[in-house]
């Protein structure tokens, strides 16, 4: 092979090239650098653009995602939806409502021969009812007033196993511990001293007490808790009343109730 064939100077004819010459040698000089810049154009040109498409769309999300406010916070609480009844009072059992032990200090005898209590503004509301019912000659008598979350819990757990009832059933027909009106000091069951044989019976409904009491109750503040198809799903008790004369027993039994007033006939 002669020297021009070492020298890179340009032959006549390309079968001139010998097998022997690198293949890099038979490429045009700048090809590679071209090809190897284009490339490298095309990657910068591509991370850049996806780079800018990145920062529009986090832009965008930025601006238009809406704010969080209070409403929109994610609950820290149980997922699992707490029971409630109509009243939205979510601490209740089977039903019936939560209500505080009065104290001590607050109860007063309405009934000296048998113990029963009652708060001091009920107690004077309900011997005032009393009063007025015997001057039209009916006798009211009261049954059962405070009763204490150790009392309520004999009369709940121990009658209902007696009778073979579960708690559901129960609850129908007496408050949970810590459930009653009757810790209040707010509740009296009332019966009719002319016929006991109605006492916490449905059929009080028939007496002479229960119609003066649905005529006249009002007068001294007192209403039947459980009436028929009460939304509590409480059996009916027509014998059971609660005052509501004044400031703290109208928010126990109606703060969380969310009542609206009942219409009145024109």
């Amino acid at each position: 092979m002669n020297k021009a064939g070492f020298s890179g100077r340009p032959q006549n004819s390309s079968n001139d090239l010998g097998d022997d010459i690198p293949v890099a040698v038979r490429d045009t000089p700048d090809a590679t650098p071209k090809i190897w810049l284009q490339t490298q154009i095309v990657l910068i040109g591509g991370v850049a653009l996806f780079v800018l498409l990145a920062l529009i769309s986090g832009f965008l999300f930025f601006v238009t995602a809406p704010k969080k406010t209070a409403d929109s916070q994610p609950s820290v609480t149980s997922s699992t939806p707490t029971p409630t009844t109509e009243s939205g009072n979510v601490d209740t059992v089977l039903g019936h409502l939560a209500y505080p032990e009065a104290p001590e200090s607050e109860l007063v005898t309405i009934s000296p021969n048998r113990g029963i209590r009652m708060r001091k503004a009920a107690a004077q509301k309900f011997e005032e009812m009393v009063t007025a019912a015997r001057s039209a000659g009916v006798i009211l008598v009261p049954i059962s007033g405070f009763r204490s979350i150790k009392d309520q819990e004999q009369l709940f757990f121990a009658v209902g196993a007696q009778r073979n009832q579960t708690p559901a059933e129960r609850a129908a027909l007496s408050a949970p511990p810590g459930h009653s009106e009757h810790h209040t000091g707010y509740a009296v069951d009332i019966g009719d001293g002319a016929v006991p044989a109605t006492n916490l019976q449905t059929n009080f409904d028939n007496t002479k007490a229960y119609r003066w009491m649905q005529a006249n109750a009002a007068r001294f503040s007192f209403e039947m808790s459980f009436p028929k198809d009460n939304v509590q799903g409480v059996s009916y008790e027509p014998w059971h009343w609660r005052f509501v004369g004044d400031r703290d027993s109208l928010e126990m039994f109606y703060k969380a109730r969310n009542l609206k007033p009942a219409k009145i006939p024109q």
